[in-house]
């Protein structure tokens, strides 16, 4: 599990790190560039001051001190303008990346082309296929994240939710932990607030068994009997294999280009989604810990099918406010063969756009 949330860190911290604002590094750059020029003024200043007072101390002649201001200005104006220059290749490659879309635009997208930094203009030359690859990426109707959910899961018997309260697995302890990845298809060419989600994921299902119990295979049957030795630890791990879809009802305000095209949001306020889920299980495992009769401690992996069915589909949903919501799954095919009982999931989900 600890590399399981390393990796939603690291790929978390990726995201993060690439929402750069067009807008806000282009004020760093001014930023920069009226600080490189207010410095070399002052200097300026300091210099000609240096200059006069030795005029006035006759150190140097009228026209000594003349050249030494027109030398001190030549060289701050040559320093001004080869560190501006490598501001304005900054400038350049920003650009470049918020046509590559690595780059994004606050809510009034600045019209790219023209830039005045510093009392200068810039001019920078985009080609027509840089234009129209702009204005692909602003109606682009498919976008994908990355979703990583936990919480806590149990069964149901017979479909009746009161069951839980019967329930032979622990609920707090019992938790379960999904890694994947989707996609986002808006259903129409034109902003919409409806969107067709689907992808692939990954998901560990625990069950801590109460009572001292542990689930025993007979033939065609799973039963959970009590162990002989006091157990610390006994846990049901199934592995799978999911493919997500859900309708997702997306209400983040639509987003209006400075040249008045129209464009949909996503992730930016209150999300709702429902849906299903089918797929089929890798693996089972059982894990015991206990001390045996001489107090040692024993530690067991029990791998088998455990009569577990191996393809399993069910409903799931989830309501959203950016990326952080509340996440729902249940099963409607039985757990084990021949039996009423089903997983009931009940977590948070977090949904990296």
């Amino acid at each position: 599990m600890k590399r399981i949330l390393l990796l939603v860190l690291f790929v978390t911290t990726i995201a993060h790190s690439q929402e750069k604002v067009f807008e806000k590094e282009v004020k760093k750059i001014s930023n920069t560039i009226d600080k490189i020029t207010q410095q070399h003024k002052d200097s300026l200043k300091l210099k000609v001051k240096d200059i006069n007072a030795q005029l006035e101390s006759n150190k140097i002649t009228l026209d000594e001190a003349v050249k030494l201001k027109k030398e001190a200005a030549q060289y701050h104006a040559e320093q001004i303008e080869r560190e501006v220059s490598v501001q304005e290749q900054n400038l350049q490659q920003l650009v470049q990346d918020k046509i590559d879309g690595k780059v994004l635009s606050s809510e009034e997208d600045t019209n790219v082309g023209t830039f005045r930094i510093a009392g200068a203009e810039f001019k920078l030359d985009l080609s027509k296929d840089e234009v129209e690859k702009e204005k692909r990426r602003r109606k682009k109707r498919t976008t994908s994240q990355i979703v990583f959910a936990l919480g806590v899961n149990n069964v149901l018997t017979n479909n009746e939710f009161s069951s839980l309260n019967d329930s032979e697995y622990k609920f707090w302890q019992s938790h379960f932990y999904e890694l994947g990845f989707t996609f986002k298809t808006r259903f129409t060419k034109e902003p919409s607030k409806t969107y067709f989600k689907y992808g692939v994921s990954f998901l560990w299902n625990n069950l801590r068994a109460e009572n001292n119990q542990y689930h025993v295979v007979n033939g065609d049957e799973t039963n959970l009997s009590i162990h002989p030795d006091q157990l610390s630890e006994s846990r049901l791990r199934h592995v799978q294999m999911t493919f997500p879809m859900h309708l997702e009802f997306d209400f983040s305000k639509n987003k209006k280009y400075s040249d008045g095209e129209v464009v949909d949001r996503t992730h930016k306020a209150f999300r709702l989604g429902v849906g299903g889920f089918f797929g089929f299980k890798l693996g089972t495992r059982q894990y015991l810990e206990y001390r045996n009769a001489q107090g040692v401690m024993i530690e067991e992996v029990q791998k088998d099918n455990f009569n577990m069915n191996t393809i399993n589909y069910g409903l799931s949903a989830f309501v959203a406010y950016k990326g952080y919501g509340l996440y729902a799954k249940y099963d409607l095919n039985p757990l084990f063969k021949d039996t009423g009982t089903r997983n009931i999931s009940l977590g948070v989900r977090f949904d990296i756009n």
